[in-house]
C-alpha cells in the first residue's frame, strides 16, 4: 500500500478565495429600511453577495471617485415589482483590497434617482474613522 500524498496537478486544485464582505451603518439602515417595504430585498441582493464572497468583481465601476477608490454599483431586480433592473435596487461597494469589500450603500430607484460621488467618499470616509477609532 502506498502511504504517499496523492500528487495534484496545478489545474486539479481550485483555489477559492476569502473575501470578508463589511457593511458600513448607511448599508445596514437602508437595508433595514428597504425590507419594511420589499419583503424579497435580502434574497433579491443575494446572488451578488455570494459573487463578491468569491472574489468576483460585478457591476460597473463609479466614474470621477478618484483613483484612491475603487467603487463599483450592481443593478439588481427587485422582485417585488413587476419592472426590470432598471427600476430596482442599486447596491454600491468598494473593493479595499484582494481580500475586502466594503458595502457601502443600497436604495431603490423610486427613492433615489442617483448618488453623488461627494456622498460616497463621505460613507467610505465615516466607515474608516468608526472602524479605525474602536
Amino acid at each position: 500500500m502506498n502511504s504517499e500524498p496523492p500528487e495534484f496537478e496545478q489545474d486539479e486544485v481550485e483555489f477559492q478565495p476569502s473575501i470578508t464582505i463589511y457593511l458600513t451603518p448607511e448599508f445596514y439602515r437602508n437595508l433595514r429600511d428597504l425590507n419594511k417595504r420589499y419583503r424579497h430585498v435580502r434574497a433579491d441582493i443575494q446572488t451578488v453577495i455570494q459573487d463578491l464572497e468569491v472574489g468576483n468583481v460585478v457591476g460597473d465601476r463609479i466614474s470621477g471617485i478618484g483613483e484612491d477608490y475603487v467603487m463599483l454599483k450592481v443593478r439588481i431586480k427587485n422582485q417585488d415589482i413587476q419592472k426590470g433592473k432598471s427600476a430596482g435596487y442599486r447596491l454600491i461597494y468598494q473593493v479595499e483590497s484582494p481580500t475586502s469589500v466594503l458595502l457601502l450603500t443600497i436604495y431603490s430607484k423610486s427613492d433615489r434617482s442617483d448618488i453623488t460621488s461627494g456622498e460616497l467618499r463621505s460613507i467610505a470616509a465615516e466607515f474608516q474613522d468608526k472602524d479605525r477609532s474602536e
